[in-house]
């Protein structure tokens, strides 16, 4: 629904579908294309073409669907929602009819493999294949047409009007039609270091690659050496580094003497019992083992931490810089579909999206290998309204960010920066630039913020013309008035005055959350493979005349949800998001963002392609940056940073077999998600697979080098095998082509003789085919809710279901088929995004987390069900994250133990001796010890470990215990348990930042910790009480308890924190319950056991 201001700007041209519906019905099965049209905001797509590049556009270009809005899904036909029809791609288009310019010649100008013109100068002189040579040759070199040097074109990428035909079937390798050439192993069959010798004696030191002494610089300029070019192509891309060993080596010999020292105290502790106080000495060892255990679970799996460099240099060096197998320059890299993901636009507010989306759209990486998907699970207009507008905002501040190298490229966050905006810009325009981006972006949020009033009022008008119209046509055909009011649906209206297909403001049928069609609309068409840049500012514009004014490809998707079927929440959601994006970019590598993670570092997806595109890189799965937050409070009461699992538990992980995959921020191999196996498993041994090393297996096929490497993956393979993939993937033949197509474009380049498996180099710098009405009928056919109907999506392909927390699933599915993954640490940090740091939705939140666990600890994801493929500290990894919460319950035990021991003038130990306080201070110490070497080589700080450890206890005290109670209400009773999404919104204070830090929601998961809190306190006042008036005071026993006590309370401050909110706001009825659950359980305890000999409570004291 376009807004008033953006109707009254531009008046929309109505166009339709020129494709015929019979044409389509052979294309795609039957699918029918109306021939009515809807009105949608503008887009850079979407504007009136510049008279400039009118003039140019000489040629027609393939039609783009962009204009299109394209809905269908289960019993119903594909319908076009056609607004306008781009009659041509003016970037791709080949001028065809270009003459040479130079007089008594009139030749057709040289072309590309392509065939598009090419022009060897920067100047734009035509000039044709002959005479070109001809100035190469008898020139010196010279253009003629500005006599500058030509610089950095090869005359062998140059193809004639005459063998236009019969070079480029020799010499081109498209993607699509020449896969066994991308497959072809580089060890066993073909030698491009002899193919790089002769290169240079064919071409010489005058060529593009290698020029003459005093011709264009030396070849210190564009590479070095001829000799070391061979070493310079194996340049690695990544490399990893282990801890220092003076950190190292006392942190494992520490963990080696804590557990030798827990050992000995279980032992003693188990061989003297307290026989005064029995069942508390029991329930004390009981609880001592299993946290003794479960330490033991968290800490082997840090024997190994590493850290990972890249070099983002080699990977422009390597993919991007021209070279004989690319010599035009063209960017090599593989293709990316990016993914976020939203379902509420009440709880996920479209702004945060929209800024989600830009900070991906401004994103430095080759603009046609960048794809965004947008899944909006909750079918809401005013989500497609919000990326519409974000679509054509981008027309401006991607170019700005990319002509004043802007960080970061949120522009919500960008304008809130703090720093100074203008330190280290030289450019003399920046300032006046600027503030032109920061008005449009007012304006911008002024429109995204009026959004849902502006549909709002478009319904309320639309409806109420409707109605006028039903009730005149009942007038006309009956003589009296309705005896009731006439039940007319209120729906949703588009700007076109037709009803918007997804969910409506108020649900109807085939409306609703979980009742509409499936919705694809292409916001910003893909976009060509040669640079375009702008114009030239005037006082009213920007300057882009040296802008690369693309932007990526930007699509809007929503699946269809019919009742009777099960839609499995965000894992089914990004499935679908899996199978469109196949159909339409296909795309070997797959970034999953939430809707409020934005992209931080612009060179994010380059350093995580690195890791794929390194030696070995055919073996990894994914590639999981940390997550880092904004709207943190100060003091991280919550421990929402999280710190300890980010940088000391995934860090180590990525020493054994890999990180987990945590939900967002990862960059994932698409064919791992296709539930494939890695081209070939690793027989060496490795020291950091918990130190047993594997057993060599025999060798194989792969090896010998008389065998077809192609052949050789499908035997190792199956599942590869073309005939049996329908059956996983479903019966989409666009699909099924697409999935051989991914796996062989994800590969490493074979430049080296330990890749076994890579591609060609120079194979993925040919422009993809652009998309038609057909292929997007196709994609709205994967993404019908019938569509996964006798498949393996979610079973074994895709994201796994059966989960709340399916990330953690989808991970394990991967190592446990031997992939393993990276963990990407960047020097400035990847992504952002927000955390909740309100106590009710933090707790909410962890408890999600724990139920997911619990849930993944009965079902056949269990780790001690694991393949031997999977690693054995790796397993110990998975093991633990399905048994921790379970942690909960003897946690909750162990902390009533001191009010316990308080009560009953009683301890876990019969007396305080030395080896007791012995063993408890080498416990403490090492544990210290540990602590501190931790934080020295993860780089934390104190605060965020001991914030750690207090939201352990908070959080195993509350959220882990209902989570035990969830997941076995579920295994037993079969009970589904359902979430709601965390709420993004801000505080009611919007003069202050951490507004909701201060807000209290009641919940059910408070009453534990609050219990807790009560009973230890009236448990502290009652032992000092009858200490200090009893006859033979136990001070021991006292001491100890107290102590415990305190530890006890001093873990559950920021909990007490928290409920204490501003002065006024904690409701009373926490204290009521809190304080009558304390005061009946310690009564019931004085009154079983009471303090002294008689039954008088208060023993020898007595009221004057």
């Amino acid at each position: 629904m376009a807004s008033e201001s953006r109707r009254t700007r531009r008046t929309p041209t109505i166009h339709h579908i020129t494709n015929s519906a019979g044409d389509l019905d052979s294309e795609i099965g039957g699918e029918d294309f109306s021939r009515y049209t809807v009105h949608l905001p503008p887009t850079p797509d979407n504007q009136p073409m510049p008279m400039e590049i009118a003039m140019q556009a000489v040629g027609s270009g393939e039609q783009y669907v962009s204009s299109s809005m394209f809905t269908g899904g289960y019993n119903r036909v594909t319908r076009a929602h056609s607004m306008k029809i781009v009659d041509s791609d003016p970037a791709t288009v080949v001028a065809e009819g270009s003459f040479c310019e130079l007089p008594g010649c009139g030749a057709k100008m040289m072309t590309n493999r392509q065939g598009i013109d090419v022009f060897p100068c920067e100047c734009g002189f035509r000039i044709c294949n002959e005479c070109y040579r001809d100035a190469l040759a008898t020139g010196d070199g010279f253009c003629p047409g500005c006599r500058e040097h030509y610089r950095g074109l090869d005359v062998s990428e140059m193809a004639s009007a005459s063998r236009t035909r019969s070079s480029k079937s020799d010499r081109s390798f498209p993607v699509a039609e020449s896969t066994e050439l991308l497959m072809r192993n580089h060890s066993n069959e073909f030698d491009y270091t002899q193919y790089l010798y002769e290169t240079n004696k064919s071409y010489g030191y005058g060529n593009a690659v290698w020029p003459m002494d005093g011709a264009n610089g030396s070849w210190h300029d564009i590479g070095g050496d001829p000799k070391f070019f061979h070493d310079k192509q194996w340049k690695p891309l990544t490399q990893k580094s282990s801890i220092r060993a003076a950190l190292l080596s006392p942190y494992r010999l520490l963990i080696l003497i804590r557990i030798v020292v827990l050992g000995l105290f279980l032992e003693w502790r188990i061989s003297h019992p307290n026989e005064e106080a029995i069942w508390l000495w029991l329930m004390s060892v009981v609880c001592e083992i299993w946290f003794a255990f479960s330490w033991l679970l968290d800490q082997l799996p840090k024997l190994c931490p590493v850290n990972r460099d890249v070099d983002l240099n080699a990977l422009q060096e390597k993919f991007e810089n021209p070279s004989p197998n690319n010599p035009s320059g063209r960017s090599d890299l593989p293709g990316i579909d990016v993914f976020v993901s939203t379902a509420d636009p009440e709880k996920e507010p479209p702004l945060v999206t929209a800024n989600t989306i830009l900070s991906i759209l401004a994103a430095e990486y080759p603009v046609e290998k960048l794809a965004c998907y947008v899944s909006d699970d909750g079918g809401a207009l005013l989500t497609f309204e919000a990326m519409a507008e974000a679509a054509s905002f981008a027309r401006i501040w991607v170019p700005f960010c990319r002509k004043h190298e802007i960080q970061p490229r949120n522009p919500e966050s960008y304008f809130n920066l703090k720093r100074d905006p203008y330190k280290n810009k030289v450019r003399r325009d920046f300032v006046q630039d600027r503030r032109r981006v920061k008005r449009e972006y007012d304006e911008f949020k002024v429109r995204i913020n009026g959004l849902s009033d502006s549909i709002r009022r478009c319904s309320d008008a639309f409806n109420t013309r409707e109605e006028v119209k039903i009730l005149k046509r009942w007038r006309e055909d009956n003589s009296d008035e309705p005896m009731e009011t006439l039940k007319i649906p209120k729906a949703t209206w588009m700007a076109d005055s037709t009803h918007w297909p997804g969910t409506w403001t108020v649900p109807a049928p085939e409306h609703s959350r979980g009742d509409h069609a499936s919705i694809i609309q292409v916001m910003l068409d893909p976009p060509s493979a040669v640079p375009q840049n702008g114009t030239e500012g005037d006082g009213n514009s920007m300057d882009l005349s040296e802008v690369d004014i693309r932007l990526p490809m930007l699509v809007y998707v929503t699946r269809e949800k019919r009742p009777g079927y099960d839609h499995n929440k965000k894992a089914g959601a990004m499935n679908a998001l899996v199978r469109a994006s196949a159909i339409m970019s296909n795309g070997p590598f797959i970034l999953n963002l939430d809707c409020d993670h934005y992209v931080y570092n612009s060179l994010a997806l380059r350093e995580g392609i690195c890791f794929m595109m390194d030696r070995d890189g055919e073996c990894i799965c994914y590639v999981q940056f940390p997550q880092r937050f904004e709207g943190i409070d100060p003091s991280d009461r919550y421990a929402n940073h999280n710190t300890v699992f980010f940088d000391v538990n995934m860090r180590a992980l990525d020493g054994l077999q890999g990180p987990v995959y945590v939900g967002t921020g990862c960059l994932f191999r698409r064919t791992a998600l296709y539930g494939f196996e890695p081209p070939r498993l690793r027989d060496n041994p490795d020291c950091c697979s918990c130190c047993f090393p594997r057993t060599k297996k025999p060798a194989t096929v792969a090896s010998a080098p008389d065998v077809d490497p192609e052949d050789v993956q499908l035997r190792e393979d199956d599942e590869m095998n073309i005939a049996l993939i329908p059956k996983k993937f479903g019966n989409s033949t666009l699909l099924v082509e697409s999935v051989r197509v991914a796996a062989i474009q994800g590969q490493p380049l074979a430049d080296h003789p330990s890749i076994k498996y890579g591609r060609a180099p120079g194979a993925l710098t040919m422009p993809r085919e652009p998309l038609d009405a057909s292929t997007i009928a196709e994609a709205i056919n994967v993404i019908s809710c019938w569509y996964e109907d006798k498949t393996e999506w979610g079973q074994s392909v895709g994201w796994i279901y059966g989960s709340v927390t399916e990330d953690v699933v989808t991970g394990y599915r991967m190592h446990n088929r031997g992939w393993r993954s990276v963990y990407c640490v960047t020097k400035r940090d990847a992504f952002r995004g927000t955390a909740p740091i309100n106590l009710t939705d933090r707790l909410h939140q962890v408890l999600r987390w724990a139920t997911g666990s619990v849930e993944i600890f009965f079902s056949r994801n269990n780790a001690l069900l694991g393949s031997p493929r999977l690693k054995f500290l790796q397993r110990i990894a998975y093991l633990n994250v399905g048994i921790y919460p379970f942690t909960s319950i003897f946690l909750i035990v162990y902390c009533f133990l001191p009010a316990l021991s308080l009560f009953s003038d009683q301890f876990i130990v019969q007396t305080l001796n030395v080896t007791f306080l012995v063993y408890l201070l080498a416990i403490t110490l090492t544990l210290c010890a540990l602590a501190v070497l931790e934080i020295k080589w993860s780089g934390i700080e104190l605060e965020e470990w001991w914030r750690n450890e207090q939201f352990w206890l908070i959080g195993g005290t509350s959220a882990h215990l209902a989570a035990v109670l969830q997941g076995l209400l579920k295994v037993i009773a079969g009970i589904e348990i359902s979430f709601t999404l965390t709420s993004k919104s801000a505080g009611d204070d919007v003069d202050d930042d951490f507004a909701d830090l201060y807000i209290f929601k009641w919940t059910s998961l408070m009453i534990p910790p609050l219990t807790i809190i009560f009973v230890n306190l009236i448990a502290i006042a009652y032992g000092v009480l009858r200490t200090v008036y009893s006859d033979v005071p136990e001070w021991s026993h006292l001491l100890g308890g107290v102590f415990f006590s305190f530890w006890v309370l001093a873990h559950l401050y920021p909990f007490a924190k928290g409920l204490m909110g501003r002065r006024g706001k904690t409701p009373t009825i926490v204290y009521v319950w809190s304080g009558l659950i304390a005061i009946s359980i310690s009564l019931l305890w004085v009154a079983i056991n009471p303090p002294s000999q008689n039954s008088d409570i208060g023993g020898s004291f007595q009221f004057p």
